[in-house]
């Protein structure tokens, strides 16, 4: 199904989540280095800007797919309601990287290397992003949402 947010035919929002994506995942692999006893605050402050990244890469994702939402109101009621859950989902990730960046940005994790929210926070926010990633995926694959063709 075509998508309004697309260039060349291409929908634009699976192009921008991988940097997100990425950028979280990767500030959690940092921020578990650290926890195994990496010294220095080297591995903390790459995951504070990964994280940094990572939020800046969501809101620029989500206005394509947003967009898309919208353009897909009249789908079936599965279809709709995967994507508001996707969307809900994804609001929550970004939501609670926007806490998780706060609380280090105020304070120094250095301290406390330990299990600290900071990190819980990380933990459940990629967990999230799985079960986010699956839904998209299942509107992808199983539905054809952005697929050339499949009308």
């Amino acid at each position: 199904m075509h998508t309004p947010a697309s260039i060349f035919k291409h929908p634009v929002h699976p192009m921008l989540v991988v940097f997100p994506i990425g950028l979280w995942i990767f500030s959690l692999i940092c921020d578990l280095i650290r926890l195994a006893g990496a010294s220095g605050d080297a591995w903390l402050t790459v995951a504070f800007f990964s994280m940094v990244g990572g939020l800046v890469g969501a809101l620029c994702a989500a206005v394509p797919g947003f967009i898309d939402l919208i353009f897909y109101k009249s789908f079936a009621p599965p279809v709709r309601k995967i994507a508001l859950a996707h969307t809900a989902i994804n609001l929550t990730v970004v939501v609670l990287y926007a806490i998780n960046i706060w609380l280090r940005a105020g304070s120094s994790m250095s301290v406390n290397p330990g299990m600290s929210t900071p990190v819980v926070l990380s933990i459940v926010g990629v967990a999230l992003l799985f079960v986010s990633g699956w839904l998209g995926g299942q509107m992808v694959h199983v539905y054809g949402v952005g697929v050339e063709g499949r009308e």
